[in-house]
């Protein structure tokens, strides 16, 4: 069967570094393992030919007999495929340097590492809990202290969280003989994992709690107060610690997670911490300048129109807008003044607008057309 070139296989020149052959291995590796590919016979084909192809550049001695006599020194027959552990095809996994620094298993610390953490039979934080709120854009804006209802896992009060009935004690597994820890099924190179019977306790009860059936933890229904601070928005999360799922072994509970849900204001229009809205004016109020109120978040404020205001004019009210949720202050407000036309003219009001225009023969529209 004719092997490709090994310097091919790993994607490198024929006098590359003993550190470009190691990175390319390491990169190749990564990606075709069987465990990131299970049930990929072509992975498994792949990762075998790069594990070959690094075994004899890695090594000096086989390497300066693969560039002087190719691949016929290391062909079928070769001491090294004829080892104990061989597998299929004369594959043999036992050669991997599982336990020093920089071998297989540090190789793919980071492809198993989350697996890797299932085999810590230790205290764990409980599941966090996420739970929505509707608010009132005024309630965003200011803050508020409410009380929700959820359920949650917690210890069972019968047994304390133990799962033993009364009376009962606490036993070694059998499973994993009181360790915690059995061997999993992580593809090739094996590995420990939480005991599923014990959930890494290493102990069950002699007689099961009536309460909670062994589990240790009851589902309850709680009443929590919640603080919601000034300034969030449509999802924010505000965090209420240790009102999650309780945690196993002793461990803290997980944390519950408020997410806001903000309704639409018919005035107001938020744009980060700034409020905007839009208020009428009369004509009269326009051409004379006036005093008028403006509806903000914390009530009425006072707001003067200077004279000759036009229509689409912004104004700005300092501090006026949402409080910031991280730090001190606050945003600001922005007017925008609508110019309202009265209606329902008279004859001496049509009459009065004429001698108005009169007076002032201007044409807006001119600049349109230079």
């Amino acid at each position: 069967m004719h092997k490709r070139d090994y310097y091919d296989v790993l994607g490198v020149r024929r006098g590359a570094s003993d550190k470009e052959i190691k990175q390319a291995y390491r990169r190749l590796a990564r990606k075709h393992h069987p465990d990131v590919n299970p049930n990929n016979k072509a992975a498994e084909a792949k990762f075998k030919e790069i594990t070959e192809a690094h075994e004899v550049l890695s090594d000096p001695a086989k390497r300066r007999q693969y560039d002087q006599f190719g691949h016929q020194p290391f062909g079928v027959g070769h001491e090294a495929d004829q080892r104990p552990g061989a597998g299929p095809g004369g594959f043999d996994f036992s050669r991997f340097d599982i336990g020093g620094p920089g071998g297989i298993e540090d190789l793919f610390s980071d492809l198993l590492g989350r697996r890797g953490q299932e085999a810590q039979a230790g205290p764990s934080k409980g599941e966090d809990l996420h739970y929505a709120v509707d608010l009132e854009f005024e309630d965003a804006v200011r803050g508020l202290s409410t009380e929700i209802s959820l359920q949650r896992r917690a210890p069972c009060p019968s047994c304390l969280g133990t799962g033993a009935g009364t009376g009962g004690q606490l036993r070694a597994c059998s499973a994993c003989g009181g360790s915690g820890r059995v061997r999993g099924k992580l593809g090739l190179f094996g590995g420990h994992q939480a005991c599923p019977r014990c959930k890494g306790t290493g102990k069950l009860p002699s007689s099961l709690c009536n309460s909670c059936h062994g589990e240790g933890a009851v589902v309850k229904t709680e009443r929590i107060a919640v603080k919601i601070p000034p300034g969030v928005e449509n999802g924010s999360n505000v965090r209420v610690h240790g009102k999650g799922h309780m945690g196993q072994m002793g461990g803290p509970s997980g944390d519950l997670y408020i997410v806001t849900r903000v309704r639409p204001h018919p005035f107001f229009e938020r744009k980060g911490d700034n409020i905007y809205c839009e208020v009428p004016i009369t004509v009269t109020e326009a051409a004379l300048g006036a005093k008028i109120e403006v509806p903000t978040v914390d009530g009425k404020a006072s707001m003067r129109i200077p004279t000759e205001t036009s229509s689409g004019q912004v104004f700005r009210l300092r501090n006026m807008g949402v409080p910031h949720l991280k730090g001190p202050g606050r945003g600001d407000q922005f007017v925008t003044i609508k110019i309202v036309l009265p209606r329902n003219l008279d004859t001496r009001s049509q009459e009065l607008f004429r001698e108005l225009g009169r007076l002032h023969p201007e044409d807006p529209r001119r600049v349109l057309w230079k």
